[in-house]
């Protein structure tokens, strides 16, 4: 599957909160596709992070998708309120259910896209069930939970992977990448295999955040024109 654009999804985990109508404005003026949004219980990972109100506000604030990303505890439990706040997709990690396959069903039931995670630590064989069932597969190239960590080089070669079995099996899906991803190895993730750029601090922690997606959107453009 050939896409003929790149995906840029700020995560608005590393967003100013104390003003985040006007951070997703700043980032959907210079041209972002999606807004990615974390969603943690203190379990799965150690730290909380927003829920069901924030994403309703956000629907109301903005009309690009919102990408709602359950890093939490039986996700299947969750997935219609999300959804009914707001989620355009929903995903879950692999390592957070026993029942992935009907954790994906029951987002696509109520409407939404339906997508897996795998953290660092998880081979992408335990998707081979589920890739064609999925509209994207989220590679954490850091461990989740915490914004601003350094990217771990070896999601580059499970990004190759991924596209290589998507490949392999005629699939569909969007390959996405979240952790780290920053303006220094936005090409190479491409190169690898990727369709959407995920990155938090590289364009929320800057002077201006829509440009930085505008830069993000630059080389995307540019590695996509050149891959083979």
């Amino acid at each position: 599957m050939t896409y003929a654009r790149i995906e840029i999804a700020p995560s608005i985990l590393a967003a100013d909160f104390s003003r985040l109508g006007d951070e997703v404005r700043a980032v959907e003026a210079g041209g972002a596709d999606v807004v990615h949004v974390d969603v943690m219980d203190g379990h799965f990972v150690p730290n909380f992070s927003l829920g069901i109100p924030v994403v309703e506000s956000l629907s109301k604030a903005t009309r690009l998708p919102l990408d709602v990303h359950l890093m939490i505890e039986h996700p299947e439990e969750y997935v219609a309120d999300f959804i009914r706040a707001g989620a355009s997709r929903v995903l879950v990690q692999q390592e957070a259910t026993v029942h992935l396959d009907r954790a994906l069903a029951l987002i696509r039931e109520h409407g939404a896209q339906a997508g897996a995670v795998i953290n660092p630590a998880t081979p992408i064989m335990l998707l081979t069930e589920v890739l064609g069932k999925v509209d994207t597969v989220l590679v954490m190239s850091v461990n989740p939970g915490f914004g601003g960590q350094k990217f771990i080089p070896g999601s580059l070669e499970k990004i190759r992977q991924l596209n290589q079995s998507r490949a392999r099996y005629n699939a569909s899906f969007r390959i996405a990448v979240d952790g780290g991803v920053d303006l220094e190895n936005a090409a190479d993730l491409i190169q690898a295999g990727a369709n959407e750029l995920i990155a938090g601090t590289a364009i929320f922690h800057t002077p201006d955040p829509a440009e930085a997606v505008r830069q993000m959107r630059k080389i995307a453009t540019e590695a996509l024109s050149q891959k083979v």
